[in-house]
């Protein structure tokens, strides 16, 4: 997400730091530098114009400021900039009063609608707010077999009705359905088309004046830059967009839609899409995202992540039995799984501070990585797991034939066992290791190296412990 963009501005960033003094000479040399950077992410003109004037305004009376580097002033306002321009505030759904609260979807086929649409009704369902999806796209072949299954597959009731084309009608149906079953959101997935068109706008517009929703969000494609901006425009025209939901944001380079929508149409993006897998939405956070941009990381968003994606109750039992017994094999495997539960290894880094495209291109992110762990730990006899220091010559070659990994491998996994038994020990003892308690050790807090190697990633942190990935 956005690693050209991230990588060229630190780039010019690095330079002007390098200077140590600056005039107005080189914020002015610096600002274009960054007007060319954003052009190639593929920014609104009129926006690229508009927000570096107000930075080099700002950048320029900075120079007075003898407390703070100017370089490091200047970093501070393109933050402060980049957060107007992405839209200053986390702005939540609006929640209806009187249940359900109706939430209309609309967008071009392709840009991920249905199943955007699944995704957020996953992540209403886990806040607590009991969701049902509405098949109303009655035109795309498979459309409500593929609403359907998504539903069945995340345990979300879906309402379809195949003996009619009349989406107003089924619409209504489905939501005093949802009045009856006192559900808290009804989500309209909508129907597609291959580009905005008269009859596509006014089946919206009569679907909207009938069901009258709290809010209509486009669904639009990040990855398909200012003509993403467009189609905002053209529905927002239509039907008055309350927000944006941008998808494939996990595999936008640039992040010209994510710039722009905002300043553009003025209306906020509420979510966007991270991946494939149906927990990668994530809440926008202006504020969080331009911390990304500039490399300064988002760990609030990593603590996030880590509350809702691990298992509390077995990480006090594993905390309790680290305190009581230390930490064996079988509890090792149990941790790394917990940590797996938090997605791809690279959208974990992309949260700390200062990792950059280049560490992501370096690391071995095989998901097949925690298998092949589990592979080895399961070829050891419950004597083994308990006592790794039993593993001999013999035994570890008997252990990687049995799991069809390399002798190398199962050295790897026990270097990378003593790593986090050194590490959960401190934790457990309370010894100011710095982690987050009931994560297992996983979230780190004022990490002092982040090490990224071709077979892991090790973080040192203040002390001797470090943390790695399995093999």
């Amino acid at each position: 997400m956005f690693d050209e963009l991230q990588e060229k501005l630190s780039a010019t960033f690095a330079r002007l730091r390098g200077r140590g003094v600056l005039n107005e000479s080189d914020i002015k040399e610096g600002l274009r530098d960054v007007r060319r950077v954003l052009l190639e992410a593929d920014v609104n003109f009129q926006l690229s114009r508009e927000f570096l004037e107000r930075v080099e305004q700002r950048a320029v009376g900075a120079l007075k400021v003898t407390s703070v580097s100017p370089a490091q002033q200047l970093v501070k306002i393109v933050y402060d900039e980049l957060v107007a321009l992405l839209g200053e505030r986390r702005e939540g759904l609006r929640m209806s009063t009187l249940p359900p609260t109706i939430v209309m979807l609309v967008g071009l086929q392709g840009s991920g609608k249905t199943t955007t649409t699944a995704k957020l009704a996953r992540k209403l369902k886990g806040e607590g707010r009991q969701t049902r999806l509405v098949a109303l796209d009655v035109y795309r072949p498979a459309a409500i077999d593929q609403l359907e299954t998504l539903g069945r597959d995340l345990d979300i009731p879906v309402f379809a009705d195949r003996s009619t084309n009349d989406v107003e009608k089924i619409a209504r149906a489905g939501i005093e359905l949802a009045r009856h079953e006192r559900d808290r959101v009804v989500l309209l997935d909508t129907a597609g088309r291959l580009q905005i068109d008269d009859a596509m706008m006014d089946e919206l517009r009569r679907l909207k004046d009938a069901v009258r929703p709290d809010e209509i969000l486009l669904v639009a494609d990040g990855m398909t830059g200012q003509e993403a901006v467009k189609i905002a425009q053209g529905f927002d025209a239509a039907l008055g967009l309350t927000g944006v939901i941008l998808t494939k944001l996990d595999g936008d380079a640039r992040g010209g839609a994510a710039l722009s929508i905002y300043g553009v149409t003025k209306k906020p993006i509420k979510y966007i899409g991270t991946g494939e897998k149906p927990d990668a939405l994530e809440e926008f956070h202006p504020d969080r995202m331009a911390g990304r941009i500039l490399q300064q990381g988002d760990v609030i968003s990593l603590v996030e992540k880590a509350q809702a994606s691990m298992d509390a109750d077995a990480a006090k039992k594993l905390e309790k039995k680290v305190r009581k017994e230390g930490l064996d094999l079988q509890d090792f495997l149990a941790a790394m799984k917990q940590i797996e539960r938090l997605g791809p290894i690279e959208g974990i880094l992309r949260m700390l501070p200062g990792v950059n495209a280049k560490m992501l291109k370096q690391v071995n992110s095989d998901p097949k990585r925690l298998k092949h762990a589990e592979a080895i730990v399961l070829s050891m006899t419950p004597e083994e797991r308990k006592s790794p220091e039993l593993m001999n010559g013999s035994r570890r070659a008997r252990v990687a034939k049995g799991a069809g990994r390399s002798i190398s491998d199962v050295n790897r996994l026990l270097e990378q066992f003593r790593e986090m038994q050194k590490m959960m020990k401190k934790a457990a003892q309370g010894g100011g290791a710095g982690y987050h308690r009931g994560c297992s050790g996983v979230i780190v807090k004022g990490c002092r190296q982040l090490r990224v190697t071709g077979d892991g990633v090790r973080v040192t942190e203040y002390g001797p412990s470090t943390v790695s990935r399995p093999p």
